[in-house]
């Protein structure tokens, strides 16, 4: 199985997770900055460490209202999954709801102070977005 990664896309940062080998756990790898909504240079750089780290498969998290509805930032996400699909690669959409949320309370809870959180949020989003998707496709 080759490893996998996940991504928490937004307007100014992308945070990048990576599984390991075994498609079982998801850590932290990198943010992704670019100016703000220069998604043609955040697509460059992703593409860049993708053949780096020769992936073929994404979770893209796609972010929903909390009713469910897609809104501009949930098209966004869909636009750059079809961007990323035209290149060969497989993208899965996963439903992020809260990831932000539940990443910003664990690294509250580990005591990582707000100026280091600032920095990692994204990773962190990303490392819950393609750890939900693993434990989902491993119970199954």
């Amino acid at each position: 199985m080759g490893r996998i990664i996940g991504l928490d896309l937004g307007s100014k940062t992308c945070g990048v997770a990576i599984s390991d080998s075994t498609g079982f756990l998801a850590r932290a790898l990198t943010t992704i900055r670019f100016d703000q909504d220069d998604y043609d240079d955040c697509f460059d750089q992703l593409l860049e460490l993708l053949e780096k780290e020769k992936i073929k498969e994404v979770v893209l998290g796609l972010p929903k209202h909390m009713n469910g509805d897609v809104g501009i930032r949930g098209q966004l996400s869909i636009d750059f999954a079809n961007e990323l699909e035209k290149e060969g690669y497989h993208v899965t959409l996963w439903d992020e709801r809260l990831t932000t949320v539940s990443a910003e309370r664990l690294l509250i809870q580990g005591d990582v102070s707000r100026k280091k959180r600032k920095k990692i949020i994204d990773q962190m989003a990303a490392v819950q977005i393609l750890q939900n998707y693993l434990d989902s496709k491993n119970r199954g």
